[in-house]
């Protein structure tokens, strides 16, 4: 008769911290040494480690060497075009200061899964770490990040508070400008058809309301979509059918692509009877046809931003200035002035 057996799993920095009764953070400065802990604390420590054999296999190689060169970059994803940027940026500014970058994918904002992520950051020789704060599972992870750890938030806003060091995106500003500019075609109102907010509030979606106010336009209702173009597409079929629509600014460029090509498939004349805004500026939107006017976000500079911010905590700076950048329009063949509709 076959027989089974199952993998018994290796234990982590957590289950240390249960059975010696502390905080994952006091065990992670007994491993390192990085502040010190009474005598009591660490052999209740130690003694947790010998009972479940944990190996703390990171901790003690930079235990021997004497010298922590690994940034730990939590992000909620590593292909989408945000967050791949900015992690370019990270590495590229990590490479000239020759440290190593280690990913970790936060994927939910589930306390287990978060404890988790923090547990396998915390576990490596790291000498600080950058959050990508575009999703709920980002939000969580630094709420849950010890405040003893160097820690850089990378995302977007103008101003924060708090104990973290920021590097930010302006999305609001942003959001501000390109609905001001399909405003000032002759376009009575804009139409919105925004991204997920994934537990955070959308700077984009806040500086197109903030716009719309401001002119006295009409504020129309939102139109929730996915991030994936074919959100978009069955979206922008919607929207072909309506007669009040002129403009529509999308919450991604993705987004925007997908209703370019419904409006077009359904024979709507892009930017003759409909204008249409993207945001972010991927390469590949001056090649659409028309080519697609949008938001120009920096995100490599952004991570860049970030990776500095946090050498700068490193090198012994206690308060680092929170740094934002301002997106800036980019205008192209896909919007134009109010005409009438055939």
């Amino acid at each position: 008769m076959a027989t089974t057996s199952r993998t018994k799993r290796a234990p982590v920095l957590g289950d240390v911290a249960r059975i010696a009764g502390v905080s994952v953070p006091t065990v992670s400065r007994v491993l390192t040494g990085s502040k010190p802990v009474s005598a009591e604390v660490e052999q209740r420590v130690r003694r947790a480690i010998d009972k479940i054999g944990y190996r703390p296999n990171g901790a003690a190689r930079m235990l021997v060497s004497g010298r922590r060169s690994l940034v730990s970059v939590i992000s909620g994803s590593t292909a989408s075009y945000g967050y791949a940027n900015t992690l370019e940026g990270i590495a590229h500014g990590a490479r000239t200061a020759s440290m190593d970058v280690g990913i970790t994918v936060i994927d939910s904002a589930e306390p287990d899964a978060v404890t988790a992520t923090i547990d396998q950051v915390l576990v490596q020789p790291v000498a600080g770490v950058i959050v990508l704060e575009f999703d709920r599972a980002g939000l969580a992870a630094i709420e849950a990040m010890p405040s003893t750890v160097p820690t850089v938030v990378a995302g977007g806003g103008s101003r924060r508070t708090g104990p973290r060091a920021y590097a930010l995106i302006d999305e609001r500003a942003g959001g501000r400008e390109v609905t001001s500019y399909l405003l000032s075609l002759g376009h009575k109102t804009v139409h919105h058809v925004a991204g997920p907010t994934m537990g955070k509030h959308s700077g984009r979606t806040e500086g197109w309301r903030a716009a719309l106010k401001s002119a006295g336009a009409k504020i129309p209702d939102v139109m929730h979509a996915t991030w994936e173009p074919r959100s978009g597409y069955d979206w922008g079929k919607q929207i072909a059918k309506r007669r009040d629509v002129t403009a529509v600014l999308c919450g991604s460029d993705d987004i925007a692509a997908g209703v370019l090509r419904a409006l077009l498939d359904c024979g709507v004349r892009v930017p003759e009877d409909i204008s249409v805004a993207g945001f972010d500026d991927q390469p590949y939107v001056e090649m659409l046809r028309p080519a697609l006017t949008t938001v120009r976000q920096d995100f490599h500079d952004l991570g860049a931003r970030s990776f500095d911010a946090l050498a700068r905590l490193l090198a012994g700076v206690r308060e680092v200035p929170t740094s934002v950048a301002t997106p800036s329009l980019v205008i192209r063949d896909s919007t134009g002035p109010v005409r009438a509709r055939r």
